[in-house]
């Protein structure tokens, strides 16, 4: 049997569905068997896929590890979830190196990048860590060109229409 190459996935842009992407592919991955985690860089608050990943034990994890909603005009805002995001980045590495996992998800870390939260080279040190047979997903948008350049597959999702243009809030089990 060939040995398996583990993939860089990026799901970046400015349409709905790079986390949905994300589960999905985490979802077949579970099906074969394969431990996933998903950490979380900016979510706080349990989510419908938080309910479903509960049903999936054991092999499919998800942590939310961030602190929701970024105040980018407080500086007090910014340092606390300057923390979590560095927090969450050594999780990941943990995670990575643990080889517990055959997928993990990086859910919004590019989002986390774009805000400042993390630094580019941060991340990419975490990329050249990747063991060889582990599946990598960053979902977020602005992916860098750095980190677009490392992966294996780069998907851009590209809003053409969206309910709140039409006045419809969020809706459950859609946005979350």
């Amino acid at each position: 049997m060939e040995k398996e190459k583990g993939l860089v996935l990026v799901f970046t842009g400015n349409g709905k569905g790079k986390t949905t992407a994300a589960l999905g592919l985490a979802l077949r991955s579970w099906g074969h068997g394969r431990n996933v985690l998903m950490l979380q860089f900016i979510k706080g608050r349990q989510c419908g896929e938080h309910l479903a990943a509960q049903c999936m034990q054991p092999g499919f994890e998800i942590r939310p590890l961030g602190l929701g909603f970024i105040n980018l005009h407080n500086p007090a805002d910014v340092a606390r979830q300057q923390q979590a995001a560095r927090q969450a980045l050594q999780q990941a590495e943990d995670a990575m190196l643990s080889g517990q996992y055959q997928l993990l998800i990086l859910d919004e870390i590019l989002y986390a990048l774009k805000y400042g939260l993390l630094e580019l080279p941060a991340v990419l040190t975490l990329m050249d860590k990747k063991p060889e047979a582990l599946h990598l997903v960053l979902t977020g948008r602005d992916a860098p060109p750095e980190i677009m350049n490392r992966a294996h597959l780069v998907t851009e999702m590209k809003e053409i229409k969206h309910p709140y243009q039409q006045g419809i809030p969020a809706q459950k089990g859609i946005e979350y």
